[in-house]
């Protein structure tokens, strides 16, 4: 079995959880140094567990190989909820914040679940099923960090809801030109359909206006569950505002999408965000999302 592994001491394990996510999941790692210091190191674990299964559809050859380590994290979960964690520091540090939270065990399942059929190499049908892969994997990631800050409320779920399905829509945007030159696209095809685009003009990095409609359509829809989660915030208690504090990148990136109109390729989309930081404490001080 093929993991990363972290030993030393808690504090050292604690750095290595949160080193991982600098490196793979950066502004999931800026957003969990924003989280009050009880939540934190629970959730730089949920993190590195989401590096975990984030990682294995890119790091094997055979799909028997992803399942096998699929299996591994499931059965690593019920062992979780067992009290009986394998020695494996992400597992036992999850296995710490499950005691600490009384996290849902439902969530857990679902983001596995979701990973494992995402192991199929193929473009989504159509935006539903995009939204529903982001509903199990982002939103159900958001709803565990919702319970790190003791917040169990309709109102934020509803909005962790909406944010996790434009958190997947971005997701599947900003790697595009990497899957392209992999030879992969997996673009929702009806939308593509629709402005008659091929993956092969995807693949060839084409960027005529048929192809950056889908860009903008496919955008479009990130922005609409974003401004759909704000409609109600005044009803979402402030102690859950921590958890949505990724909406910063994600209306970072769709701003930059439509100043380079929607070339997806554009090279100022691949680079990191130097003002990110400093956007993400400015909304954590206005007490927003």
């Amino acid at each position: 079995m093929e993991e990363t592994h972290y030993t030393g001491s808690p504090a050292m394990v604690l750095a290595n959880f949160s080193s991982i996510c600098r490196k793979r999941d950066y502004e999931g790692f800026l957003c969990s140094l924003l989280l009050p210091a009880e939540s934190r190191t629970s959730a730089f674990a949920l993190r590195a567990f989401n590096v975990e299964l984030a990682q294995i559809k890119d790091s094997i050859t055979q799909k028997t190989t992803g399942l096998m380590r699929m299996q591994f994290w499931r059965d690593a979960v019920e062992g979780i909820y067992c009290d009986n964690p394998p020695h494996q520091p992400i597992a036992t540090e999850l296995w710490r914040a499950v005691k600490r939270h009384n996290l849902t065990k439902m969530w857990f399942m679902k983001i596995i679940d979701e990973r494992e059929k995402n192991l199929d190499d193929r473009a989504y049908r159509n935006i539903q099923e995009l939204e529903k892969y982001a509903e199990n994997t982002q939103s159900a990631l958001l709803y565990l960090t919702l319970e790190m800050l003791g917040v169990r409320d309709v109102h934020a779920d509803h909005a962790a809801s909406h944010i996790g399905k434009a958190q997947g829509i971005v997701t599947c945007l900003r790697a595009t030109p990497y899957h392209c030159t992999r030879q992969k696209v997996f673009l929702p095809m009806d939308v593509c359909m629709l402005h008659g685009v091929s993956q092969e003009d995807f693949i060839r990095g084409k960027q005529e206006k048929n192809v950056r409609d889908v860009i903008y359509d496919i955008a479009s829809q990130a922005h609409i569950h974003l401004e759909h989660a704000r409609s109600f915030s005044k009803k979402v208690p402030v102690k859950a505002y921590p958890a949505f504090f990724c909406t910063v990148a994600l209306d970072d990136y769709l701003c930059n999408v439509r100043k380079v109109d929607f070339n997806i390729f554009h090279p100022s989309l691949q680079r990191k965000s130097t003002l990110l930081p400093l956007h993400l404490y400015i909304r954590s001080w206005k007490k927003t999302y």
